[in-house]
């Protein structure tokens, strides 16, 4: 089974991430807009519950965090998806390595970059067309998360929540 780990952020920004993703992301309607702390790995579901425990402890031992954008990004050119940036606060970056430091899964592919995905699967023309209009875009949002969440994908590859872990003692 296939496992990865998120923060999903408020409704607010939910809704601003969903206006791009709509028209933008492939993965639309398989997840919604999240900041992946861990990718996808598989996992028995033995390990899973193993893993989730693991994860309890990590949560206790973390306070709140801030998430702030300010900018709309690119991982172009090593690939074309666009994406709101968070600004990597010391709070989430330990969180994100607490969590990777575990080991279940594959090794991190990617440096951490945190970032809510708004378009992906772009063609070279679209990926210049759309994030030629978003890299001007201004946004200011900042909001306190206090969980983070263990998914699921199921068999018709969109993610649930396995568990729900909430932040500080």
């Amino acid at each position: 089974m296939k496992f990865g780990v998120v923060i999903f952020p408020s409704k607010k920004l939910q809704d601003l991430a969903n206006s791009y993703r709509k028209r933008y992301d492939s993965h639309y309607a398989l997840i919604p807009p999240h900041l992946t702390l861990k990718s996808a790995f598989e996992a028995t579901e033995e390990e899973a519950k193993e893993f989730a425990e693991k994860l309890r402890e990590i949560a206790r031992n973390t306070n709140e965090i801030s998430l702030k954008t300010t900018k709309i990004s690119s991982f172009y050119p090593v690939n074309n998806v666009i994406y709101l940036k968070i600004e990597p606060t010391e709070e989430l970056v330990k969180l994100q390595s607490d969590i990777n430091q575990e080991s279940i899964g594959q090794e991190q592919e990617y440096a951490f970059v945190p970032h809510i995905t708004i378009g992906q699967n772009l063609s070279n023309e679209e990926y210049s067309d759309v994030y030629g209009q978003l890299r001007m875009k201004k946004i200011e949002h900042e909001e306190t998360v206090d969980r983070f969440h263990l998914l699921y994908q199921l068999d018709n590859d969109s993610w649930t929540v396995y568990e729900t872990f909430r932040l500080g003692k």
